[in-house]
């Protein structure tokens, strides 16, 4: 019976191979004939045991060195499931606005996981919860290692920038089946969420080598990550947001740059504006709730208190009021009491060449008035579409091997631009990509 049933599975796994080249690229179920659907279920068994550790067990208000360190493994029926630096994570997630449960309950649900068919070199695996919130994707242990030993620097970042459009990393784990090599995977936070009305979608380096993808089919539903190349002859039509997203692209890629990597990716896609969207920007309590999502008065993403890091806004006795005259020389925003609005409690107000404390502080970390909307952080609204925007895929160091790729590439490509350049170089060059296309 044992070898009918091997050869049965087999043939599925074939009939399922050949059912996805077919379809090319998308989204597609991890169902019971899925070749990953057993790991999966591990992933949620294991993700909702580890989250639920934390709830049992929430951080203290300051983070310490050994949250940074600290491992957790639990066992559970079959395989165990490791946990790093969970507090840390945990922390994060909380700056983000978003609650234990929820998250729980997204990376556990009945609903199966979705594949992402990705077109891209990586050997990793692509999965999404079935809300297609978070993402979830294996590493290898170099990889992972990486993160965890520049996660305080990345947390300082999201400290110093808080609208920071870098990725965010919400947990790192490990499973081990017995008999099989241990398999790390990292959650982050889905750049297209929510994708429902999304049209296009690109994946961003800023060079032209092996940067193009056949676009789906006419009418066809397959979900195409589009590249550089596919782009041409398009912009990025921001409006009054573009000098914002060119600097914090600059922020970002510099602390890239900082870490020694490359080959990283700008996210981008988007989607039209409704009519009623289109007039948000103009109405006063829509004013008042992005400002008051944007200019969190909170301490940072180590703390427990109010979250630097936008996402939940705070009923409390004070509003934000943002009066910005865009594309003049003067920016103010002011806090006002709800009991007596005419009465400013602290105004940071500026002109050009002179800002006040306040101001200039909001200008370090090159803050912007958030849309009030799911995923603020990697939505930017310009005149007539929605985008989405985020940078993804930090971990190829630029090392010995990826040093002889680019000698290798340069005599092969000569007068090219392609991936594997220096950090500097590359990030630049992405800048200047992000500045010829924003408008």
């Amino acid at each position: 019976m044992e070898a009918p049933r091997r050869s049965r599975t087999v043939r599925r796994r074939l009939l399922w191979r050949l059912r996805q080249q077919w379809k090319l690229l998308g989204l597609f179920e991890i169902d019971q004939e899925h070749e990953f659907y057993a790991l999966t279920c591990m992933m949620k068994e294991g993700l909702s045991a580890a989250v639920q550790n934390t709830i049992d067990n929430p951080p203290l208000d300051e983070l310490s060195e050994d949250d940074f360190k600290v491992e957790v493994t639990q066992v559970h029926k079959g395989f165990k499931m490791q946990t790093f630096a969970g507090p840390v994570f945990a922390s994060l997630r909380r700056s983000l606005g978003m609650s234990e449960k929820e998250y729980q309950s997204s990376l556990s649900s009945e609903g199966f996981y979705l594949q992402f068919i990705s077109n891209s070199k990586s050997k990793a695996d692509f999965f999404l919860t079935n809300d297609k919130k978070f993402f979830l994707k294996t590493q290898n242990k170099r990889e992972a290692k990486f993160l965890l030993s520049n996660l305080k620097i990345y947390m300082q970042h999201l400290e110093n920038y808080p609208h920071s459009l870098l990725v965010k990393f919400l947990g790192v784990h490990r499973i081990k089946i017995p008999h099989q090599s241990k398999k790390y995977f990292i959650v982050m936070q889905s750049v297209f969420y929510p994708d429902e009305r999304i049209e296009a979608r690109y994946d961003i380096k800023g060079c032209q080598v092996s940067r193009w993808t056949d676009p789906a089919p006419e009418g066809s539903q397959i979900i195409v990550v589009l590249k550089d190349l596919n782009f041409e002859g398009k912009n990025i039509n921001l409006g009054q947001q573009r000098s914002w997203l060119v600097r914090q692209v600059e922020i970002d890629t510099a602390f890239l740059q900082q870490l020694n990597v490359l080959d990283y990716s700008l996210l981008l896609a988007h989607q039209p504006l409704h009519k009623d969207e289109k007039g948000q920007s103009l109405s006063f309590a829509n004013l008042i709730m992005r400002t008051k999502k944007s200019v969190n008065p909170g301490t940072s993403p180590s703390h427990s208190g109010a979250p630097s890091v936008p996402g939940a806004v705070e009923e409390d006795a004070t509003l934000l009021v943002s009066e910005l005259e865009c594309g003049t020389d003067r920016c103010q925003v002011r806090e006002v009491h709800r009991d007596s609005p005419d009465i400013p409690l602290r105004a940071f107000d500026g002109a050009a060449g002179a800002p006040g404390p306040g101001l200039r502080e909001l200008q370090a970390q090159n803050r912007r008035l958030l849309p009030n909307f799911r995923n603020p952080l990697h939505v930017i609204d310009g005149p007539e579409l929605r985008y989405f925007v985020g940078i993804i895929d930090i971990f190829t160091v630029y090392g010995f091997r990826k040093r002889l790729e680019h000698l290798w590439k340069r005599l092969r490509y000569p007068g090219q631009a392609f991936s594997t350049v220096s950090p500097p170089a590359y990030s630049s060059r992405l800048c200047q990509w992000v500045q010829a296309h924003a408008q």
